[in-house]
């Protein structure tokens, strides 16, 4: 074996290897006489490939290789941006490009460029705090299990919807695009819960069943639920005008409602504790959420009335009546929370003040679809969500710092 050591030393104290005795010179192989006068490369291989192997030539023989659904012909034309719909598109929906709805590409852009994982926030002061004997009030700590509890089974909801419904239904690549996106950020945010659950040391089992427990909890749960069975159905299928309004009011239900409403009591009170110092962890994941759930609202808000314009068939005076219905239902059980949550006043709010505000919320979900407000007057108590929900700009309040978005290649990795 040779080492450092061996190297450094006289040649003549190198040992040298003996003289090798006469060996026998190894005999070439035989080869067969077509291999000598036919080149290698012109020799023919002859599969002798099993019974499955042999089937398996015998299925691709038969293959259809049209798209099955798109029904597409072998040599057709390429998508043209005329062809493509937000609902019963029957154009190629593999072809990404060229782009009908380019929000729907700058909205899928913008989620990349604020990617964020859990793990990245420091939980070291929340889980003193929580330890802590006289850290938190007893209504605070209760918030704080409220809203994980209804959180984390929440973004479960939606993620079912999206993957399992809506990504389905939308016939719109770029869409779809977005949606396989939103479906990677409701699992991120499933994941922030289930971090903050575990690094507060808190029942797992307590807070992942609340929806089951706590009645103003499972009825905002099962509320939800109801809008996703129809359109649940591996059968269900777009192109009629029932159907339709059925998708129709599922997008409604779940961007406006859901995401654009029963988040937001549980956003405040949270971000109201991290600008008092308290829970900045948790708060500071609570803020990435919001961030991120502002954007998926502002994109059902854009698929909802694309629907609507090239569908007005669908958007009758009965179906608008039925959808301001919906949402105001939507309101009053978060309204029910709102005062489940926060029996007395705490951490420089209330139930009244949290009732005007979710009334402000609503009018703006209302107006973003075409609707009328139902609560004129009514003004935002809580102006500071205002700035943590701006898309282009974030203030870190727990640093003082602004951070502008940016995507990948813009970065800087001194």
């Amino acid at each position: 074996m040779l080492n450092w050591e061996a190297f450094n030393e006289p040649d003549e104290q190198i040992a040298t290897p003996p003289m090798q005795t006469k060996q026998e010179v190894p005999q070439p192989l035989a080869i067969e006489a077509k291999s000598v006068s036919e080149p290698i490369d012109q020799v023919r291989y002859e599969p002798t490939g099993s019974a499955a192997y042999e089937a398996a030539q015998k299925a691709l023989e038969q293959l259809d290789v049209a798209p099955g659904l798109e029904e597409l012909e072998m040599g057709a034309e390429r998508v043209q941006v005329d062809q493509k719909r937000m609902i019963n598109c029957r154009a190629d929906l593999n072809q990404l490009v060229p782009f009908k709805y380019e929000w729907a590409w700058t909205k899928y852009l913008d989620g990349c460029a604020n990617h964020w994982m859990p793990q990245e926030i420091n939980m070291t002061q929340d889980i003193a705090l929580w330890r802590s004997s006289d850290g938190l009030s007893a209504d605070e700590r209760m918030i704080i299990k409220r809203n994980l509890g209804f959180f984390s089974t929440a973004d479960s909801l939606v993620a079912n919807n999206l993957v399992l419904s809506i990504y389905r239904l939308v016939t719109n690549p770029e869409c779809r695009q977005y949606l396989l996106r939103q479906a990677f950020e409701e699992a991120i945010h499933t994941h922030a819960y289930q971090y903050c659950i575990e690094s507060l040391g808190m029942d797992e089992g307590e807070i992942f069943n609340m929806y089951r427990e706590i009645p103003a909890v499972a009825k905002k749960a099962a509320w939800a639920l109801k809008y996703t069975q129809a359109i649940g159905n591996p059968q269900f299928q777009t192109g009629t005008t029932e159907n339709d309004q059925e998708l129709l009011q599922n997008l409604i239900a779940f961007y406006c409602v859901l995401e654009g409403l029963f988040f937001y009591c549980g956003f405040s009170q949270i971000l109201s504790m991290g600008r008092r110092n308290k829970m900045t962890g948790v708060a500071e994941q609570f803020q990435y959420i919001l961030r991120d759930e502002s954007m998926h609202v502002n994109f059902g808000v854009d698929v909802i009335n694309q629907v609507k314009n090239e569908n007005p068939q669908l958007w009758t005076q009965e179906f608008q009546a039925k959808m301001t219905q919906m949402i105001l239902e939507g309101l009053a059980l978060e309204i029910e929370y709102a005062r489940d949550t926060m029996p007395r006043g705490v951490l420089g709010m209330n139930a009244q003040m949290m009732e005007e505000y979710l009334k402000f919320i609503t009018n703006r979900r209302l107006t973003q679809i075409g609707l009328s407000e139902q609560f004129p007057g009514v003004e935002n108590p809580f102006p500071w969500m205002s700035e943590i929900m701006d898309l282009r700009k974030e203030k870190n309040f727990f640093e003082t710092r602004v951070t502008e978005y940016q995507v990948g290649g813009a970065l800087s990795w001194d």
